[in-house]
């Protein structure tokens, strides 16, 4: 990975996005592990996690792994799904946070060096364009390995850095634990999904949400 010690550098994950990425290569991130890759390789100044939330639900599979994060150095940014029926009459649930992760980066960039966006999703080459042209070098980390590759090819041309998240798996692949469901609920494209792995096959093997 191409990092300076010395830069002022945010990491911005599209959790959805993210979570499909390496559930198309077949593990699982430990998160703890993300972390520090990067705190050992750069100066992070803030680490962002978005997803959207089911809120009506009873239980929420993914808020045990929100609340761990929201504990361990990572700054979350929520927000509820949007439920609605299509022309089919099929109930589909939306989820995008597109918009989110564009305002904070904006707002950041002023304070920043480089930017790390994990995410494949090609709407956000508009935005890496504008963070450059604030001086800012980024780095994209998604895939090209599954099948069809994750990441869109106008935001790979766009980064200045491009690293395909299969070479970092050894470093920040889940360790044991349970296999990966692949149940999600159905969305109404492939960019807006949320997460509905059971949260205990995301989080750490050896720590606890209060940790």
């Amino acid at each position: 990975m191409e990092f300076i010690g010395t830069e002022r550098t945010a990491i911005f994950i599209d959790g959805s996005n993210l979570y499909a990425a390496a559930r198309a290569l077949g593990f699982d991130i430990d998160y703890r592990r993300l972390l520090e890759v990067f705190r050992e390789k750069t100066r992070i100044i803030r680490a962002f996690y978005y997803t959207a939330l089911i809120e009506d639900q009873e239980y929420s599979p993914i808020r045990p792994l929100v609340d761990w994060l929201d504990y361990n150095g990572y700054t979350m940014v929520t927000k509820p799904t949007k439920e609605f029926t299509d022309s089919m009459g099929r109930k589909k649930i939306k989820g995008n946070m597109d918009i989110e992760i564009a305002v904070d980066a904006i707002q950041m960039a002023d304070h920043l060096d480089h930017m790390v966006l994990f995410s494949g999703d090609g709407d956000f080459r508009r935005l890496i364009e504008a963070v450059q042209h604030k001086g800012l070098r980024v780095t994209v980390v998604s895939t090209v390995r599954s099948q069809p590759p994750m990441i869109a090819d106008e935001l790979r041309r766009q980064a200045d850095v491009f690293i395909d998240l299969v070479d970092l798996q050894a470093e920040i692949a889940r360790k044991g634990g349970r296999p990966m469901p692949i149940a999600q609920p159905e969305m109404d494209d492939e960019e807006d999904i949320v997460h509905s792995t059971p949260a205990d096959a995301l989080l750490p093997d050896t720590e606890t949400i209060n940790s």
